[in-house]
This record gives C-alpha cells, sequence and structure tokens, in this order.
C-alpha cells in the first residue's frame, strides 16, 4: 500500500490534485486533521482493500490541528517503520493565489486569525515551508487554469501509477421519442439505417435477437457505417485519455430505442471491449417499449 500525502498552500491546487488521483484509483480523504494518520494507516494496513493507494489532504483548513513541523516529522516517522510514505506539496505565486481567492470570493483558512488575504497566503506559505523542504513533489501551478493545472499534474505524477488507467465507457441505446441522455459526450443517430420495425414478424423483437441483429448489422449501408464509426473511434479515444478524460458515454439513438440502436449499441460495446476498455452496456428505452407493447389498449385509443 502506498500513502500520498497532499498539502500545500490554499488555491494552489490540492482539489484538483485530489481529484486526479481519485480518477487514478487512488482512495481518497480530503482535510484530515494529522493527529489522525497513524491510526489511519492502521486501519488500512489491517483490513484488506482494493486500492493500491491512499491519498490523504491535509493542510491549514485543520487549524489548530495542523503544524507543518510535527506532520513532517509523523511522516518521516511512518516510513522508518515500513510505510510507503510520499508526499505532494502544491504551491503558486502569490499574485496567483490572490486572483483565485478573488474569482472564488472564499475565505482563506487563516482569514479567522484576522489577517488580510495577503498576510495569510504569506503567514500559510511560511508555516508550510517544513513540509516543502521535505516534499517528494513540488508542482507550481502559478498562471495555469483548470485544463493546464490537470495537465501539470499529470506529467508531474505520471509515475506513481504503474499504468495509465483505461478509459471506462458506458454504450447507450435510446430512442429519440423520449428525449436525449443528457450524460451523454457522443450522440450517433442511426435512423437511416433500415428499420426492421417494418418487417413482418421483427417489430415486437429488439435488437438483441439474432433475427433484427442480422438484419441491422447484413445491410450494406450498415457494414459501411460501422467502419466509418469504429475508425473515429480508434482516433478519438487515445486523444481523450491524452487530456486526461476518464469516462466517455456513448449514446446511440433510433426512433423507439428498440431495434437499430439496441443492435448498433452492443456492436460498439464489443467493439471497445476488443480495444481494452472496460465497458458497460444499457440500453435505457428498451423495456418501457416491451412493456407498451404488452399494455392492452383501450376501448377508444
Amino acid at each position: 500500500m502506498k500513502y500520498l500525502i497532499v498539502t500545500g498552500l490554499s488555491g494552489a491546487g490540492k482539489t484538483a490534485c485530489v481529484r486526479y488521483l481519485e480518477d487514478k484509483g487512488s482512495f481518497c480523504m480530503d482535510n484530515i486533521p494529522p493527529i489522525m494518520l497513524p491510526k489511519l494507516l492502521e486501519a488500512f494496513d489491517t483490513n484488506r482493500t482494493r486500492w493500491q493507494t491512499v491519498t490523504i489532504a491535509v493542510d491549514a483548513r485543520s487549524g489548530e490541528f495542523f503544524d507543518a513541523h510535527a506532520v513532517a516529522q509523523m511522516i518521516r516517522e511512518l516510513s522508518k517503520v515500513g510505510h510507503s510514505m510520499e508526499t505532494i506539496f502544491m504551491e503558486a505565486s502569490d499574485e496567483t493565489l490572490l486572483a483565485r481567492y478573488k474569482e472564488t470570493r472564499r475565505d482563506h483558512p487563516l482569514s479567522q486569525e484576522g489577517l488580510t488575504l495577503m498576510e495569510a497566503i504569506a503567514e500559510e506559505r511560511q508555516r508550510l515551508q517544513p513540509l516543502r523542504e521535505t516534499a517528494d513533489y513540488v508542482i507550481d501551478t502559478t498562471g495555469l487554469n483548470s485544463r493546464d493545472i490537470m495537465k501539470a499534474l499529470s506529467r508531474a505524477l505520471s509515475g506513481l501509477s504503474d499504468k495509465e488507467p483505461p478509459i471506462r465507457a458506458e454504450v447507450m441505446s435510446f430512442g429519440f421519442k423520449r428525449g436525449l441522455p443528457r450524460q451523454a459526450d457522443l450522440v450517433i443517430d442511426v435512423r437511416f439505417l433500415p428499420n426492421p420495425f417494418y418487417i413482418e414478424g421483427m417489430s415486437h423483437h429488439t435488437g438483441l435477437d439474432e433475427d433484427v441483429r442480422s438484419f441491422v448489422m447484413e445491410h450494406p449501408v450498415t457494414k459501411e457505417f460501422m467502419k466509418k464509426w469504429t475508425d473515429l473511434l480508434s482516433f478519438l479515444i487515445p486523444c481523450y485519455r491524452e487530456e486526461g478524460k476518464h469516462r466517455l458515454v456513448i449514446a446511440v439513438g433510433c426512433t423507439g430505442g428498440v431495434h437499430r440502436s439496441v443492435t448498433i449499441t452492443e456492436a460498439i460495446g464489443a467493439f471497445l471491449r476488443e480495444m481494452g476498455l472496460p465497458t458497460e452496456i444499457t440500453h435505457r428505452d428498451l423495456m418501457l417499449e416491451q412493456a407498451r407493447w404488452n399494455t392492452p389498449v383501450e376501448d377508444g385509443e
């Protein structure tokens, strides 16, 4: 088990760092009083968990519970008794921190001591110096926006994991008549494909049935479409990964969400799994449509 201690100046990007590490598969805890560190490590060491790394953010928000000298000493002592400890220190220039606080309009943790914002920034920088001097990683986010901070974290912390976790994918079928799925990153309209609904014996079958699947997938237009679409996905996914995207939701729509969209969703899901992406397949409107088929029609409807 590896333990990552995230600390640094307020407003320098500690929250972004914790979120980045959480996306990488670490178990993350924010704003933990340092006095709890030994007990936390003991709990993780005595209980088998699926996590290989644990991220703990400690900083000035803990008030009287936080002393940088004591925290640095505690980290050294925990390392001496066999814990794998690494410290990440986030910092930025006074001007950058001042601008960020003005933008968010949040109070600095030391403002409760009666300090002005500039005084609080200077005081915190001085108090945290012992942790900065002993940190394994010092990441400066001066002048960076949120997206650039994530890129800086990726470059600086790339050695923390043995391999880059794959993008997790969800492929969803839906019917346009019930609206677009709001969570989708990519939406593809397959209403241009031949519709099995109008083929005798297929109207109350679905894209999970072999006759519907064969009818859709064997059509020349479908074959050409799947070649172009999978080529596009093969191009896009490495680009998304490079930009730090960790989850991709693809929505495939037809009229009712029963025939064409279900068939193509299953095919795209199989393709993504062959690429090595953990992939979940869902059919948003399939059960609703099947229930409607089985509902008796009232007289006069």
